[in-house]
């Protein structure tokens, strides 16, 4: 007889749902709600399914429009566009589908909710207060705080700049983005005046598990141990697979993003509170010697 755990997933054939359910497959078993699947959550009669089920405890919500510069788009026809339609809307009627079944719901965040005004070499903790800049990180955090104020058992997981061990076809993240272009011997211009922390995705599936095994409610940030800027990153990625690094220049947010969503300056997460239950989450160093390298 299996004994794993049932969840419901949302989202969960993008980059990072499907690598955590290839991590944690031993152990839970991700039943995927997709639109294949007929769920679509901007309609809230699709989730019957979530309303009616007694087997699934948990709801790991991953769906929503994630492209920055693409919900920047959208904030002129505010409520109305894809982009408040998917993060604000649809997170509501999940967790209103969750409310009447009783499930726990663990809501995928972004570092995106920050400001980035903290001096570079602080970084935020859970409960600092959120400042989003761009109409993305605006939508996000509201579903934040409808997950928050559901009156249901939850947990809210901020990620930062996930990347995989290997190359997932529909979209690559950033670091096999870049590898891509300077195996190709094509220049890649980097941002300098960003502070980020890129997150191996293994261990944001190792903390979901630990999450979910010891009953945790509340914020976490489930994110790596080096901020770094994307330039940094770039000669890092360069230095390890042994490219070119001349190929790889320094540009700053203001000409990169022109025309674009801003960006915040110093998105450094603190990671003491999931570190505090036992995950180890690597640096960006110690997640590129995980990489596999294709071709």
């Amino acid at each position: 007889m299996d004994n794993k755990m049932k969840i419901f997933g949302i989202g969960i054939s993008g980059l990072v749902g499907s690598r955590i359910a290839e991590v944690l497959k031993d152990h839970y078993i991700f039943d995927n709600l997709s639109l294949d699947a007929g769920v679509d959550i901007t309609k809230p009669e699709t989730l019957e399914v979530i309303r009616k089920d007694t087997a699934h405890p948990i709801v790991l919500h991953l769906a929503a429009k994630a492209d920055v510069d693409g919900c920047e788009q959208d904030k002129e026809a505010g409520e109305d566009g894809q982009a408040y339609q998917f993060n604000v809307v649809g997170t509501q009627n999940v967790v209103d589908a969750c409310r009447e079944s009783g499930k726990k719901v663990i809501y995928i965040s972004t570092d995106f909710v920050f400001g980035g005004e903290k001096p570079e070499g602080e970084s935020y903790l859970e409960g600092d207060t959120p400042n989003p800049v761009n109409w993305y990180a605006k939508t996000k955090y509201l579903g934040e705080e409808i997950v928050k104020n559901a009156g249901l058992p939850f947990i809210i997981t901020r990620l930062a700049y996930p990347y995989r061990k290997d190359v997932f076809a529909p979209k690559k993240d950033f670091v096999h983005a870049i590898m891509g272009r300077l195996q190709a011997a094509q220049p890649v211009k980097a941002v300098a005046d960003h502070v980020m922390v890129p997150t191996f995705l293994d261990d944001i599936a190792f903390a979901l598990g630990a999450l979910m095994r010891e009953d945790a409610e509340g914020i976490y940030h489930v994110v790596g141990s080096q901020s770094l800027s994307p330039y940094d990153a770039a000669m890092l990625i360069a230095e390890r697979f042994n490219f070119d690094k001349a190929l790889i220049s320094k540009t700053t947010r203001e000409e990169y993003f022109k025309g674009k969503a801003p960006r915040p300056f110093n998105l450094s997460l603190n990671n003491d509170k999931i570190q505090k239950l036992g995950v180890k989450m690597r640096g960006f160093e110690e997640g590129l010697a995980e990489l596999r390298v294709e071709g």
